[in-house]
């Protein structure tokens, strides 16, 4: 198939690199151009297709310049307008021309109109068509008829051999390969259209499974393939953790027992750990991450400790620092934000390995960074990074090197035995406070081991949600005042920080000026992201020792803020936020024995999006099934932080609703790892062949 220079460019826009690549270029929706429907009969934003004799057609300038036409047929007028054309269309589209025209109608500024419909030229020799029309994703400059022109000699010349045996396509009552792109490109009349629109068709599926099955297939390859590689044993010595554990003003759960059981295990075996700690706000994963820091540094390496935003990191640096000094131990701080000889005095520190333990933002995988001997990398909030960062991290291990024998298999065919030196790499621990639901952990998440913290620290409160719209803000104010003259803290959270005019947002700077007016008998502060470091601190530790009684503040406070006292949180403009976020800010309070409280003021009118989500966030506390809920609104994108990583997304499978299918790729790719292990790698060879090695983080 030859393919023109400048129509490759386009292709590789959407991802389409082989011919093989255009057979997975599925439609994205269809047309249906085989029937036609009377003007009288449409119905307001249902596409649909009509045919007439075009009685008027003139160049408008109101509301903007445009070409607007009637069209007519034996039930009424229909206006199609257009906002960009050419003279050729004008001649297509000239009174007496009879036309068939393809849109979604609506009522517009003549009357009921299509904008940019599809025309074509009508008449007795001009068919309906007897099939429903594919339309693909495209990108500028690549037309769907090339699109279709290209796809279809795939089809033709390339064989579509399936990749799964006939006793598993049986066993899950799936159709073959070949038919099942055929159909979906090219769909034969008569087809069930609900089912094809609604991706429930049995050719989708067999698509949605083959694409599950290749992500599952390729996440337990990379698992199996992280047991040749070599970590350093980090023995349990249990000295410095058993003192840590002796210190702590309180006793862990057993829900953190049991996490740090298994991560220490993980740190005691000569293959990289990579384990994600799940754990819900307020759970208790930073005194786990410790012990882990602990147990790297008793063995004589050091721990890289990795936060996104330097307030959390700056909390973790604090944290860690007074649980560490007593034991000897004093960690250095490195972030973006340090002056020049600060930052180049903590590298030289961490280079020559003064200290073992180094707390900070993404500045600790900078090139001037190295490590001496780095054994733990553990990273908070990990769907935040990007998979080259993450990467870069890891990277600076494997420079330490190991002496292991290994079986060598000689010229005659014989084996030896010999001592082999392999590049070190260090244990990864990853911690999320965002929960991960099932699916997406079966999905993105399979090549880790995973721990979760399921269980809260007592004495934790739960939190009351009240939803209160902007009209009922003085009310707000009074509850406001009322927490911190009985002696609590109080937070109010705003989304901006400067005056937005498109947005309308109250702001932190706004709102601080509102509050300090309000309020003359209360000490109020401000936090905000451009604060400086030295500010943000001073403001947080006023807080936390109580002289302040309101910190008004942006998002930076969403994680890593522990203060017992503070009962009360406002959440401004809570519509404009994302789930997690709305979740993880509300686990700031109800962190002491007070009753606690998180008011959602929101502004009318809510959009349904914004609706649904303030209703999920009413009604449930519970992080997982937040987790979920947000899922089903968004998708995974967000959830993983892919759209900053690169991790490629599912292009046809639906985790919110393909859970079924999700369970049956996971067991069939076990069963052809163990039992067909060609056919396994025909099948990756088909879907991953042109995807970056992600899977590497």
């Amino acid at each position: 198939m030859k393919i023109a220079p400048a129509t490759q460019s386009k292709f590789a826009k959407l991802g389409i690199h082989t011919p093989f690549d255009l057979v997975l270029h599925l439609p994205l929706r269809y047309e249906d151009e085989t029937k036609i429907t009377r003007i009288v009969d449409l119905v307001p934003g249902e596409t649909a297709q009509v045919e007439g004799e075009i009685i008027h057609s003139e160049v408008m300038y109101r509301p903007r310049r445009s070409l607007v036409c009637q069209l007519q047929d034996d039930s009424g007028i229909l206006y199609l307008r257009f906002l960009n054309f050419y003279p050729s269309q004008q001649k297509q589209l000239a009174i007496g021309k009879k036309i068939r025209a393809l849109g979604e109608p609506r009522m517009g500024f003549y009357g009921d109109e299509m904008v940019h419909p599809k025309c074509r030229v009508a008449g007795e020799s001009v068919p309906l068509k007897q099939a429903l029309t594919p339309v693909y994703p495209t990108t500028a400059g690549l037309p769907q008829v090339t699109l279709t022109k290209y796809i279809l000699a795939a089809l033709n010349e390339l064989a579509l051999d399936d990749t799964l045996p006939e006793q598993i396509l049986r066993r899950l009552h799936l159709p073959d390969f070949a038919s099942s792109v055929r159909l979906l490109h090219q769909p034969p009349p008569g087809i069930d259209e609900d089912a094809l629109l609604a991706r429930a068709h049995p050719a989708w599926m067999r698509i949605k499974f083959d694409e599950l099955l290749a992500q599952q297939l390729s996440m337990r390859v990379h698992y199996r393939e992280r047991s040749r590689r070599i970590a350093p044993r980090l023995a349990a010595h249990n000295k410095l953790t058993d003192a840590l554990v002796k210190d702590l003003p309180f006793a862990l759960t057993g829900a953190q027992k049991k996490v740090w059981h298994e991560i220490s295990h993980d740190l005691t075996r000569r293959h990289p750990m990579q384990r994600l700690l799940q754990g819900d706000v307020g759970s208790g994963k930073t005194v786990v991450a410790a012990l882990a820091a602990l147990q790297a540094i008793e063995n004589g390496y050091q721990v890289a400790f990795m936060a996104p935003t330097e307030i959390l990191a700056e909390q973790h640096y604090l944290k860690l620092r007074d649980w560490m000094t007593p034991l000897g131990i004093e960690p250095v701080w490195l972030s973006g934000s340090l002056k020049k000889k600060d930052k180049t005095a903590a590298a030289e520190r961490i280079a020559l390995g003064d200290t073992p333990l180094a707390i900070g933002t993404h500045a600790l995988f900078q090139t001037s960074v190295e490590f001496s001997k780095l054994g733990l990398v553990i990273v908070d909030e990990q769907h935040k990074f990007g998979v080259q960062q993450r990467l870069a991290l890891r990277g600076k291990g494997t420079t330490s090197k190991s002496v292991r024998p290994e079986l060598v298999e000689g010229t005659n065919g014989t084996q030896s035995e010999r001592l082999i030196e392999h590049s070190q790499e260090p244990h990864q621990l990853m911690m999320s406070a965002t929960p991960i639901p099932r699916t997406l952990a079966m999905s993105y998440y399979a090549d880790l081991d995973v721990s979760v913290i399921d269980e809260l620290p007592p004495g934790r409160t739960p939190i009351v949600t009240k939803l209160v719209s902007d009209a009922r803000r003085e009310e707000v104010f009074e509850r406001v005042r009322a927490a911190c003259l009985e002696g609590r803290q109080a937070y109010w959270v705003c989304p901006l920080i400067d005056e937005s005019e498109a947005l309308q947002l109250q702001t932190a700077l706004e709102t601080f000026a509102t509050l300090t007016q309000i309020f003359p008998d209360l000490r109020i502060g401000l936090a905000h992201g451009k604060l400086s470091s030295a500010e943000k601190a001073q403001t947080m530790a006023a807080f936390k020792a109580g002289e302040l009684q309101l910190l008004v503040a942006t998002t930076v406070i969403e994680v890593g803020v522990d203060v017992s006292n503070a009962s009360l949180m406002v959440i401004d403009h809570a519509e404009r936020m994302g789930l997690a976020q709305l979740h993880q800010l509300r686990g700031r309070v109800g962190r002491g024995a007070a009753e606690s409280m998180c008011v959602l003021l929101f502004q009318q009118p809510l959009s349904e999006l914004a609706r649904a989500r303030l209703k999920i966030i009413y009604e449930n506390t519970d992080g997982f099934e937040i987790a979920q809920q947000d899922l089903r609104l968004r998708g995974p994108g967000e959830l993983l932080g892919a759209r900053q990583s690169g991790v490629p997304m599912l292009r046809f499978a639906d985790l919110g609703e393909d859970d079924k299918l999700l369970d049956q790729a996971r067991d069939i790719a076990d069963e052809m790892l163990r039992d067909l292990p060609e056919a396994a790698q025909a099948h990756l060879q088909r879907w991953m062949a042109n995807e970056p090695d992600y899977l590497r983080t």
